[in-house]
């Protein structure tokens, strides 16, 4: 909520709303786990892993579709929801979000139109950050 209430304050006081679909969780946990990724379940329940698969449908249903009108929203949420969202954007399988790597502040900016396939219009830009934040997640000799 603190980076939302930042971006306000940039932003002049653009309305802020806190929403449950944005909260961090686990969006899929896919039947068959490639081995690399079994740790990051380790010990989810099913569920968790249920509330998990609502939360995540709750979200696409909510913000990956066109609106009644032209708006533009920013969704200041986590990676795994960022994930998410563009899993769907490509229309791919549900576990591919797995394969998504973000950035700690990325940018990514999906558009969407009604009779349309959604747009992936920016994905994990870190160009507004100095170098030293760059952040993929991965050591310290990969950057972007």
């Amino acid at each position: 909520m603190r980076s939302a209430r930042l971006i306000r304050e940039r932003l002049c006081d653009v309305p802020v709303q806190e929403t449950a679909e944005l909260v961090d969780h686990v969006p899929h946990v896919p039947a068959e786990l490639p081995a690399a990724w079994a740790p990051i379940f380790d010990g989810y329940d099913t569920a968790e892993a249920a509330d998990g698969e609502r939360l995540a449908d709750a979200l696409t249903k909510r913000f990956a579709c066109p609106a009644q009108t032209e708006t533009h929203e920013v969704l200041v949420t986590h990676a795994y929801q960022v994930a998410w969202l563009v899993r769907h954007a490509l229309d791919a399988p549900r576990g591919m979000w797995l394969g998504t790597s973000y950035g700690n502040a990325a940018v990514t900016a999906i558009e969407y139109y009604e009779g349309a396939a959604p747009t992936l219009l920016l994905y994990n830009d870190m160009s507004h950050l100095p170098s030293d934040l760059r952040w993929t997640g991965f050591g310290p000799g990969i950057r972007p």
